[in-house]
């Protein structure tokens, strides 16, 4: 299935991966507004290629063009009696304050907030965790 949105033409380059955050105040008014609100809050894409039509947008000053994506896994630590590949789990982020620590972003990942319903497509190696937390590296999906 080909999955369209439009992206910032300066940023609209094949192989560039981006975290869609969610929409902006600004693009209540814009026309083009339903290929790119329709994209999941939190989840990484990757640009396989763009169009040439070029749209205003009051965001980029250079304006969007339409790019085809897709879904990239979501790379995260998770805790171990999770991490069971095909199983579907709910994030619930670790209470850490170990900002300095090489696995924070893995276990906070940007865009993933608790509550969130992912599904383990591939477990990796276990992640030396420095509040003292059983974790693995994982792909979620």
């Amino acid at each position: 299935m080909v999955l369209l949105t439009v992206i910032g033409k300066s940023l609209a380059k094949d192989g560039l991966v981006f975290t869609y955050m969610g929409p902006l105040s600004n693009c209540k008014e814009c026309k083009v507004k339903n290929i790119c609100f329709h994209l999941e809050r939190g989840r990484k894409y990757r640009v396989l290629s763009s169009r040439d039509v070029l749209h205003d947008c009051t965001v980029h000053e250079k304006g969007v063009v339409v790019v085809e994506v897709e879904e990239v896994p979501l790379e995260a630590a998770i805790p171990k009696k999770q991490a069971i590949e095909g199983s579907s789990i709910t994030i619930e982020l670790p209470r850490c304050r170990e900002r300095g620590c090489d696995h924070y972003r893995l276990c906070i990942p940007v865009g993933s907030d608790s509550g969130q319903k992912k599904k383990v497509l591939k477990v990796g190696k276990k992640v030396k965790c420095k509040i003292g937390e059983d974790r693995v590296c994982v792909e979620l999906g």
